[in-house]
C-alpha cells in the first residue's frame, strides 16, 4: 500500500473501529517507512522493507505497547502498517515477499527493490492499486456524506 493509505487507514482504525488515539495510530503506522525508505535511499540497506518492517521487532513493541494508551496505539499502528505491506504483496502475486516480515533472518528470494518513484509507476494497475483506489473512493464519499449531513468527517480525533 501506499504511505497516504496506510495513514488514512491508521486514522480510520482510531476514529472509528477502536478508542485508541488517531494521532498515536498514524504516527506508529509511518514509523516503517520513515526509518526503510531513507535508510534505502542512501544504501545503508538493500531493501525498502527492512529494520522497520521487521516482525522481529515485537519484543521493542511489546514493551511500547505497556506503556499506555499512546504507546498502546503506536504499537497497533505499526503492526496495522506490517499487515497492509504483507496483504499488498500477497494481492499483487508475490507472496515470498512477505519474509521482509522476518528481516534480517530471511530476505526475500527476488525482492521487488524498487525506489519509490518507480515503484510507484509498477503499482499503478496492480490488484492492490485497485484495492487501493476503492477505500480510498469509499472515505471520501464517507467523508461527504458526514459533512453533508452536518458532521464533521474529522470526529473522533484526539490526543
Amino acid at each position: 500500500m501506499l504511505f497516504p493509505t496506510h495513514l488514512l487507514a491508521a486514522a480510520a482504525v482510531g476514529g472509528r473501529v477502536s478508542r485508541l488515539s488517531p494521532l498515536w495510530l498514524v504516527v506508529g503506522t509511518a514509523l516503517p517507512d520513515v526509518v526503510d525508505k531513507p535508510l534505502a535511499m542512501v544504501g545503508i540497506t538493500e531493501l525498502y522493507h527492512s529494520v522497520g518492517h521487521s516482525a522481529l521487532l515485537v519484543v521493542v513493541t511489546i514493551p511500547v505497547a505497556l506503556t499506555g494508551r499512546a504507546g498502546l496505539a503506536l504499537a497497533v499502528g505499526w503492526a496495522l502498517h506490517l499487515v497492509l505491506d504483507a496483504v499488498h504483496v500477497v494481492l499483487n502475486g508475490r507472496p515470498g515477499d512477505v519474509l521482509f516480515l522476518a528481516w534480517p533472518l530471511a530476505v526475500p528470494a527476488d525482492p521487488l527493490a524498487l525506489p519509490p518513484g518507480s515503484f510507484f509507476l509498477y503499482y499503478v494497475g496492480s490488484p492492490s492499486f485497485y484495492l487501493e483506489a476503492a477505500f480510498w473512493l469509499a472515505v471520501v464519499g464517507a467523508a461527504l456524506l458526514a459533512w453533508r449531513r452536518g458532521r464533521s468527517p474529522l470526529r473522533g480525533w484526539r490526543h
